[in-house]
């Protein structure tokens, strides 16, 4: 086993395969990771209404950090900290996303609203992260460039046509951060695994840093190592050599179709 006590998986593009599921490969090494004592959260850009169905179905009972650090959870049913954008920096963000004809979205505590079901009521909800979409990469730069001069927040993205907007200072770092210091450990001791921008302080501030094989190269460039794709058990590989120290096998199904662990070779 190495130091590391803790193991913090963005969810798209890093646990989640395209289609929105966690392999079995994935899920078998998480549970092993959990068993050996090693606590496995989620630091993702989902709010609740769209990332519990995972933590319900790996029945995880430990933090997590939603919304890149606006919402952080001790437990199930346990919110720790919100942090909010104000009113008139969603009316600023609304403005930009208009004006630009692109896609919008917001998380609040009540909902995940889209540009489509967005009212002037809206405007008056607790709003803890907005996000803009434009697929012409000139334009989406160019929102974000005017997004940071409102000042005052935190911009990244997920993808290259999105931007992801929360409250100044507030990151997946900040969260990861936060969960450390409720398990009395050290950031050293966390293995943080992701794909994209917004990511990157979190991969950087981590005891070892993973980039996904399919992840930006600019996150790749900033990682400890690189793993293998979503879409080829990068997370379960990463966990494999780097948790437990053992050369990554895949998993084969016996005559049942449960999978079994390949004979693992430790590294020397």
């Amino acid at each position: 086993m190495t130091s590391y006590k803790l193991v913090a998986l963005d969810l798209d593009g890093t646990t989640l395969t395209e289609d929105k599921r966690i392999s079995d490969e994935t899920r078998y090494w998480i549970k092993r990771a959990m068993e050996a004592g090693v606590t496995v959260i989620f630091s993702t850009g989902r709010g609740m209404q769209t990332a519990s169905i995972y933590w319900d179905d790996l029945q995880l009972e430990v933090p997590m950090v939603m919304l890149n650090g606006a919402e952080i959870w001790k437990g199930p049913g346990q919110l720790w900290e919100r942090h909010y954008l104000s009113r008139q920096e969603i009316r600023n963000l609304h403005k930009l996303a208009v004006d630009a004809g692109a896609w919008f979205w917001g998380y609040s505590v009540e909902s995940l609203t889209g540009a489509r079901e967005w009212t002037e009521e809206m405007f008056e909800r607790d709003w803890l992260k907005f996000g803009i979409r434009h697929d012409d990469l000139p334009t989406i730069a160019k929102l974000r460039e005017d997004a940071a001069a409102c000042g005052n927040l935190e911009i990244t993205r997920s993808a290259d046509i999105n931007m992801e907007v929360t409250r100044q200072g507030v990151s997946k770092e900040y969260g990861v951060r936060k969960v450390c210091e409720l398990l009395g450990i050290g950031m050293h001791e966390v293995m943080a695994i992701g794909d994209h921008h917004n990511d990157m302080l979190m991969i950087q501030a981590a005891g070892w840093g993973v980039a996904m094989g399919n992840a930006e190269e600019e996150l790749k460039r900033a990682a400890d190592a690189v793993t293998d794709t979503n879409e080829q058990d990068g997370v379960a590989r990463a966990i494999q050599r780097y948790v437990f120290g053992l050369e990554p096998q895949p998993l084969t199904p016996d005559k049942t179709g449960t999978y079994q662990r390949g004979d693992a070779r430790s590294i020397t």
